[in-house]
């Protein structure tokens, strides 16, 4: 019953973060013009993706901070630590007026909420993977740790059916004025339940309060090292295909000219198809182990991607946008949760928070935090709507190199050693 309600609590409250998070990438195209108002419809959208990917900037810095702080204090104080700052986050965003009634604070504001939020998920994602992977029972690892990536599916999922009914109540002119706000607000409402329930975890770390954070740092950096370069590589192919299937909507509305109604349906299907490839790539990396679960996928992915994208574009219509962002999401889900798992095992229980999370903070901030920004300027430049294919086939070929030197340590370590 224990193990089932830490997964619950760590599943509630991660999920929470990504929502808030996420929910930007959702509405890029009307907070565009809600606080950056330009010349072109272009060079807006470019600045509010510009913008989403601040929150990037201090992933690593979460990732270091509250990482190490995990591995210190415990996987607890830190789990509560970040949807607290989170919270603050999305405060900021659904209250800060629009450029037209206080000018450039606007932007600014949004600005420092973005790296509020981003020091938030920096620091959530190494705790939370630390402790479900050391709350699991023998034989069930891939699983427990899955949930970590269903979780993320759950709140894109959550997201795009407010994104839905939100399109379909509310004219454009709504929309784009205040109804966005009102899905950040959603998130404001659940807040104080995902607090509540974080106080009641189990806490994980067998020696709390034994050694300082930099003592932490140091003992990866001299250890551990070797393990943290070839995460973070693993991490860029997770977080291309990641980020890619949350921009399908945006990729709907303003690259194939869908109603947003229909734009909506890629979110909502990115978000099922995630959460539920993610669990079944957690049971197949608990019956064939974490490698090759990761591995095959993500060839199949590479393979499929550019044909997806090309009957795309040439046959646009919501089955196809479903079909498309379906069929990435869920190669992807796959060899995502089995990475997931395998990373976490790679860590020993001392430094497994600060490692994934450090790990996971760079990957993120360097390519989570372009690749939307990359994709559009690619196909607003060149002209090129199969840009997305090109570059996750790139992106995926550097993991594939950290992948194939993995040891496959999750069938045989211990998840409290």
């Amino acid at each position: 019953m224990l193990d089932r309600w830490s997964v619950a609590a760590t599943v509630t409250g991660n999920a929470l973060e990504f929502y808030d998070f996420l929910t930007f990438s959702t509405f890029a195209v009307y907070i565009s013009r809600a606080f950056f108002p330009a010349k072109s419809a272009f060079a807006s959208l470019l600045l509010t993706l510009a913008t989403f990917g601040v929150g990037f900037l201090t992933r690593p810095l979460g990732g270091i901070l509250i990482g190490a702080y995990a591995d210190r204090a415990g996987r607890r104080p830190a789990l509560m630590l970040t949807i607290s700052l989170m919270t603050v986050g999305t405060v900021a965003l659904a209250l800060t007026p629009s450029y037209a009634s206080i000018g450039l604070l606007a932007p600014l504001i949004l600005i420092v909420a973005r790296l509020v939020q981003g020091l938030a998920l920096g620091g959530e994602v190494g705790p939370s993977t630390a402790l479900l992977l050391e709350c699991a029972p023998p034989g069930r690892r891939g699983l427990f740790v899955s949930w970590q990536n269903a979780s993320q599916g759950i709140a894109i999922c959550v997201a795009g059916f407010v994104g839905l009914a939100l399109a379909m109540i509310l004219d454009k002119g709504q929309l784009a004025t205040w109804g966005w706000r009102v899905a950040f607000a959603l998130g404001l409402v659940i807040a104080p339940v995902g607090l509540f329930i974080r106080r009641r975890l189990p806490e994980t770390l067998l020696t709390p309060g034994s050694r300082s954070s930099a003592a932490v740092l140091g003992l990866l950096w001299r250890e551990h090292r070797r393990s943290t370069v070839l995460a973070v590589m693993v991490i860029i192919c997770i977080t291309v295909t990641a980020y890619l299937t949350t921009y399908m909507t945006t990729y709907a509305l303003t690259t194939l000219g869908m109603p947003a109604s229909s734009a909506m349906f890629a979110t909502i299907a990115t978000g099922v198809i995630m959460a539920a490839g993610a669990l079944w790539g957690g049971r197949l990396a608990d019956r064939f182990g974490s490698k090759r679960v990761m591995i095959v996928p993500r060839l199949v992915l590479m393979a499929a991607v550019y044909p997806a994208f090309l009957l795309l574009v040439t046959f646009t219509s919501t089955g196809t946008l479903i079909f498309v962002t379906a069929l990435v999401t869920v190669l992807g889900a796959l060899s995502a949760a089995a990475a997931t798992a395998a990373l976490a095992a790679a860590f020993p229980n001392e430094v497994r928070s600060s490692g994934i999370a450090i790990a996971y903070a760079i990957s993120v901030s360097v390519f989570g935090g372009t690749t939307q920004f990359v994709i559009a300027w690619l196909i607003g430049t060149t002209g090129d709507r199969l840009s997305p294919a090109y570059y996750l086939i790139a992106t995926s070929a550097i993991s594939l190199w950290a992948m194939f030197r993995l040891p496959e340590t999750f069938a045989v370590r211990s998840p409290r050693t």
